[in-house]
């Protein structure tokens, strides 16, 4: 969509006002932890763009509560694996040695969206150290949720979303679908029988600059709208207007373990 086909959809121009008071409608309330995933182009003409959907999500979480998004770079992975494109093979020795290592600082997100990048580096938010499935968090919380971020099982027990399940925070669908919530990654590491991959990235490490080999799952998201759909059906997600974007509310905890029950009951077979 055009921005001239955005302005021509959008009765009047979302502001930061008017954005606060429909993510309060929604049902965000001061000192709460969520997790959003988010499609500006979703909620119509936004004056500010994505700073004022930013200071937004401030208003209503507080600095008492703790926002949180995905900042995830996949790019900063082993080309041999890449698909969409692939590189020739003969770039890959190339590539081991030039990337340059994640700095949580300075490495611009991948495919996130203009929220993400702003929210990235806003003053106070922090970013976790992963090179690939990193996430940013602003608040009471940020710390806690992206200080110990383990290189290994990147989405798993040592990830921030472990951490936000432990502080049974909430996730916010800003205009997405099920397939980008990565909370639901958090049960495919907890189903049994994952399978064991080993994945690569270059690193800082004692100050030096490496290419580090680590385990990990094979994980997929393919399976992630049919979950969202079943999990709707018990009745707790909130759906609703932010803007003009279809927005879904709910505890991450209850989406986690509806997964988790989904994925091992499939797994058992």
């Amino acid at each position: 969509m055009s921005e001239g086909q955005m302005i021509q959809e959008t009765p009047l121009p979302r502001t930061r006002e008017s954005l606060t008071r429909d993510l309060r409608e929604i049902g965000i309330m001061p000192g709460m932890t969520v997790i959003v995933h988010s499609s500006l182009r979703s909620l119509g003409w936004v004056s500010g763009g994505p700073v004022a959907v930013v200071q937004a999500l401030l208003d209503v979480v507080t600095p008492e509560g703790t926002l949180v998004m995905p900042t995830q770079t996949g790019g900063y992975s082993n080309p041999a694996s890449w698909q969409n494109p692939p590189v020739p093979k003969e770039w890959w020795p190339i590539i081991y040695q030039t990337m340059p290592a994640f700095d949580p600082l300075v490495t611009p997100t991948e495919y996130m969206g203009k929220i993400v990048e702003v929210f990235r580096t806003w003053p106070g938010a922090l970013r976790s150290s992963h090179p690939i499935v990193s996430f940013a968090a602003w608040g009471q919380h940020a710390e806690y949720i992206i200080k110990e971020h383990a290189l290994e099982y990147g989405l798993g027990e040592g990830s921030p979303l472990a951490r936000i399940y432990d502080l049974d925070g909430w996730v916010l669908m800003l205009g997405t679908g099920y397939d980008t919530n990565t909370s639901l990654h958090l049960a495919e590491y907890r189903a049994p029988e994952p399978i064991e991959v080993v994945l690569g990235s270059p690193i800082s490490e004692n100050g030096m600059r490496v290419w580090k080999l680590y385990q990990d799952i094979e994980i997929d998201t393919d399976n992630f709208p049919e979950i969202g759909a079943e999990f709707e059906q018990t009745g707790q997600v909130k759906i609703g207007q932010v803007g003009s974007a279809t927005t879904r509310f709910f505890r991450q905890r209850a989406a986690v373990d509806f997964a988790l029950q989904w994925f091992t009951s499939r797994r058992s077979r």
